[in-house]
């Protein structure tokens, strides 16, 4: 549900890298898990052998890289959040007047993250060097993840 409420800027707190890695592992598990349930028929074709699944999944890079992308930019568009983002209670909001992440920018946001991750997730250090705790990401598409 798309929310547009009032902050109360002076209740804002950044979310702690620790936090942002939570939801980061929930999210992973929850695409690698979709990337499974999709590749059922094919995973199930081959020998049970874990290696096999790998390679299977690796033939996937492409798929499971569009499943990110529709998968970050969606629900941090729609809710402000990922579902790990909402386990974890963080949430995205706009640098500039704090408010909610519109569709645009959830996309450039979602494209960047993926450039970060392909890049030894090299963007995601940044979080530890800047300011507002930005990653690459965040910085391209101008945003904050907040305690929420």
């Amino acid at each position: 549900m798309r929310d547009n409420q009032n902050i109360d800027i002076d209740k804002l707190e950044l979310a702690s890298p620790r936090k942002r890695m939570q939801a980061f592992v929930i999210d992973d598990i929850l695409i690698s898990l979709l990337t499974m349930v999709l590749l059922w028929d094919q995973i199930s074709a081959v020998d049970a052998d874990f290696a096999n699944v790998l390679l299977l999944m690796n033939g996937a890079f492409v798929q499971v890289l569009f499943l990110k992308l529709i998968y970050q930019t969606f629900f941090i568009w729609y809710y402000g959040a990922t579902i790990g983002k909402i386990i974890v209670k963080i949430r995205v909001i706009r640098e500039d007047n704090f408010g909610s992440v519109d569709f645009v920018t959830s996309l450039m946001r979602s494209a960047s993250r993926i450039v970060s991750e392909s890049v030894f997730y090299l963007g995601f250090f940044l979080a530890f060097y800047t300011e507002g705790k930005q990653t690459l990401h965040d910085k391209i598409a101008k945003t904050l993840v907040v305690n929420g």
